[in-house]
């Protein structure tokens, strides 16, 4: 059944967790470009602040204090949306709370209860939303992770619910495809968003989680979550990063785990105290600031060019040819170096690792993120034997080299303590081979990109 979905300024819109984070940059983005609100939260008094700053901007938005663990108060959120404006168009499950911790040291209790929140949650959203929009038409957006995908270092609890959020997505929408209901169903895929989220989340760590580069900002989300809205979507990754996480956990989940053991979990831990106690958390009690923002010090990225690619099938055909000349007069700059012509399919997962490395590099992820589109829309998921390309990166270039000449010689290497420190000697990441195709152009060992 073909899905028709109406502009954002013809929609209501219910979201979940709309005081808070990403929820909060939805409902502010989506009331600027004329859609009706049906705003949902635990907290009354930041529903209330959000309400009337809509209002007082010109849009109309209802406030419904929520608990998405309870089925009743879910059930009213439905029903007040349909009281107040005739039903609605597009249902977000935003809704959520993270955790924080080894898995050893976090009580099975509190699983749960993040369970409940995220889990469940989601799941009697979804339920209550289809039964108005399996008659009305819509969209259903549940909020996933690249934690759907990947699980992160010390944040198994909330990887395990976001797993859980993507399978229940997954097979929700092949029961609404099996009856032909016209519903578009989306699993947004969020990297690190700079967001309150480190802070509100239930803490077992020894000082302030933070989040790892590279980071966007909540309203890279919110523009994702609107396009799903109007633009049926099945599911989508928020920042290149987030892709590259999922790319590198599917291919290299040896030496991903080894990653997230020995870089991501350390630098997950900012060093500083917490600055809430455990109890203080989301998960204990409803926030009630009205907050986008979090506690990341570094840069935070506006815009993510993957995600814009994603969304228009034209831009991304656009970019690649730009960035084949691009690479082609780099490659022809940079002449004095002995060029190595690269043929065959790309494997996404080369350019994904090397970008996030790069991405986060203030000033250049517009240009980083233009130079490698073409092998992210590009790729050749098959396995292949053959040889094994690095890609070696300082803070002016980035060149590819034969790392090794089969995958025996790779298994010998990464079988012993080579592959860490290849990485931290040199800056190189291994991956499948590096092929360019769809471009045929000459790659030096050595392209500037400054």
């Amino acid at each position: 059944m073909s899905i028709k979905l109406k502009p954002i300024a013809e929609q209501v819109i219910v979201i979940t967790g709309a005081s808070s984070g990403i929820g909060l940059a939805t409902a502010r983005m989506a009331a600027k470009r004329g859609a009706r609100l049906v705003l949902a939260a635990r907290s009354r008094g930041a529903l209330d602040a959000l309400a009337a700053e809509i209002a007082a901007a010109g849009g109309q938005a209802l406030a419904v204090p929520t608990d998405v663990t309870k089925a009743e108060d879910v059930a009213a959120l439905a029903l007040a949306a349909i009281d107040r404006f005739g039903g609605f168009d597009t249902w977000v499950n935003d809704a959520g709370t993270g955790m924080y911790g080894r898995l050893a040291d976090i009580p099975v209790e509190e699983m749960r209860k993040l369970f409940d929140v995220n889990v469940w949650g989601t799941v009697m959203g979804s339920q209550e939303a289809l039964k108005h929009l399996r008659v009305r038409g819509g969209a259903l957006i549940n909020i996933g992770s690249v934690e759907s995908d990947r699980a992160i270092g010390v944040q198994g609890p909330y990887s395990a619910s976001k797993h859980a959020v993507k399978a229940f997505t997954d097979e929700f929408r092949v029961g609404i495809e099996e009856v032909g209901a016209p519903v578009a169903v989306t699993l947004v895929k969020p990297g690190a968003i700079d967001t309150p989220f480190p802070v509100n989340a239930k803490n077992y760590l020894d000082s302030e989680p933070q989040h790892v580069p590279p980071v966007y900002a909540a309203d890279t989300v919110a523009d994702a979550i609107l396009h799903c809205a109007t633009t049926p979507t099945r599911d989508i990754f928020v920042g290149s990063g987030a892709k590259a996480m999922s790319a590198m956990g599917h291919w290299m989940p040896g030496l991903t785990d080894l990653a997230m053991a020995k870089l991501v979990t350390p630098a997950t831990e900012s060093g500083h105290a917490s600055l809430r106690g455990r109890d203080e958390s989301g998960l204990d009690r409803p926030t009630e600031r009205l907050e986008t923002r979090g506690n990341y010090p570094g840069h935070v990225q506006g815009v993510s060019l993957y995600t814009k690619a994603a969304e228009n099938p034209v831009v991304a055909g656009i970019a690649v040819v730009g960035i084949g000349m691009l690479l082609g007069a780099l490659a022809r700059r940079t002449a004095p170096h002995r060029a190595v012509r690269i043929t065959g399919s790309a494997d996404e997962t080369v350019a994904k690792a090397l970008h996030i490395h790069l991405e986060a590099r203030p000033g250049r992820e517009e240009e980083v993120e233009r130079l490698l589109n073409d092998i992210l829309y590009h790729v050749d998921r098959e396995p292949r034997t053959g040889p094994w390309y690095g890609l070696r990166y300082t803070k002016r270039t980035f060149g590819i080299f034969e790392a090794f000449p089969d995958e025996k010689a790779r298994d010998r290497h990464l079988a012993g303590k080579g592959a860490m420190t290849l990485i931290e000697r040199s800056g190189a990441l291994l991956a499948k081979p590096a092929r360019i195709d769809t471009l045929d152009v000459l790659v030096s060992k050595e392209v500037f990109v400054h």
